[in-house]
C-alpha cells in the first residue's frame, strides 16, 4: 500500500500557503492530517520554493524545536532539512528514529550522510541542481532526464555505502531544476527508476508544473510504482490512491 506523507511547513514563506504553520498551530495541523490518514508527517523549517532566501541553522532550529518537543511519540516523522546539525539536534530532542528528508542528497552538508548513518535514521535523497535562486536555469540534461537521474542515484548509492547509510529512499526532485515537460516525463517513465532497487518518494502536489492537476500527477506516480506521496491534501490523496489501487 502506498504511504501518504503530509506536509507541514514551519515557515512564513513556503510556496503552498495552506501548508504554513508555526509552533502554535503545527500540532493541530499534524493531528488533522493523522486523522485524515497520513502515514508520515514531514516537518520543514526552511522554504525551498524557487527564489526563496537561505535561512541560517539557528533560525531553522528555533522554528523546529518547539514542535519537536511537543510532538507525540507515536507520530511517524520526517524532518525536511539539508543540515546535519539539525538532524543531530532533532535526535537529541526526540531520542528515537525518524526520516531525514534532504533535498540536496547530502551535497549541501558533507557531514549529513555520516550523521544520519551514525544515528540510524531513515533518509530521503532528492535530486536537484543549484539552489532556489539558480535552479530554474539549470534544466539542461544532455543524456535525457531519466538516464541522468539513474546515473545520479547510482553515484549516490556509492556515497551512501561509503558513509554506512543503508535505509534510504530516492526522490527524483520534481520542480527542482526541471522543466514542466521534464517533470511530466519523470512521472510517465517513473517505472524505469525501479531499476535502482530503492523505494521512491514523489512530491508533485501543487507544484507549478501540475497547474492544479494533482490527480493526474499522483495517478502517474502510483502507476509508475511510487511508494510514498508527499502531499498537502492528505484525505483527498488517500482516497484517490485507494481507488486506483482497487482497480
Amino acid at each position: 500500500m502506498i504511504q501518504i506523507m503530509g506536509i507541514v511547513n514551519l515557515t512564513p514563506d513556503s510556496f503552498w500557503e495552506a501548508s504554513r504553520a508555526d509552533a502554535a498551530t503545527a500540532l493541530e495541523k499534524i493531528e488533522s492530517m493523522l486523522e485524515e490518514g497520513a502515514d508520515i508527517i514531514d516537518l520543514g523549517a526552511v522554504s525551498t520554493r524557487p527564489g526563496a532566501d537561505p535561512v541560517d541553522v539557528e533560525t531553522e532550529w528555533a522554528r523546529l524545536e518547539p514542535v519537536l518537543k511537543r510532538l507525540p511519540h507515536s507520530v511517524r516523522l520526517s524532518i525536511d532539512t539539508t543540515s546535519a546539525v539539525i538532524a543531530a539536534r532533532a535526535h537529541s530532542v526526540l531520542g528515537r528514529s525518524y526520516i531525514v528528508n534532504d533535498i540536496s542528497a547530502g551535497e549541501d552538508d558533507p557531514q549529513m550522510l555520516e550523521t544520519v548513518a551514525t544515528l540510524g535514521l531513515g533518509y530521503v535523497a532528492m535530486h536537484k541542481r543549484g539552489n532556489p535562486q539558480t535552479m530554474d536555469g539549470m534544466t539542461s540534461y544532455s543524456s535525457g532526464i531519466i538516464p541522468e537521474l539513474i546515473a545520479y542515484f547510482e553515484e549516490f548509492a556509492l556515497r551512501a555505502e561509503a558513509a554506512g547509510l543503508k535505509d534510504w529512499v530516492i526522490d527524483p526532485g520534481l520542480g527542482f531544476a526541471k522543466t514542466e515537460q521534464q517533470n511530466w516525463e519523470i512521472l510517465e517513465k517513473l517505472s524505469e527508476l525501479q531499476s535502482l532497487g530503492r523505494p521512491i518518494l514523489i512530491g508533485a502536489a501543487d507544484k507549478r508544473f501540475t497547474h492544479g492537476n494533482n490527480a493526474r500527477a499522483h495517478e502517474l506516480a502510483i502507476l509508475g510504482g511510487a511508494d510514498i506521496l508527499r502531499v498537502h491534501n492528505v484525505k483527498e490523496t488517500k482516497l484517490h490512491a485507494q481507488s486506483l489501487l482497487q482497480k
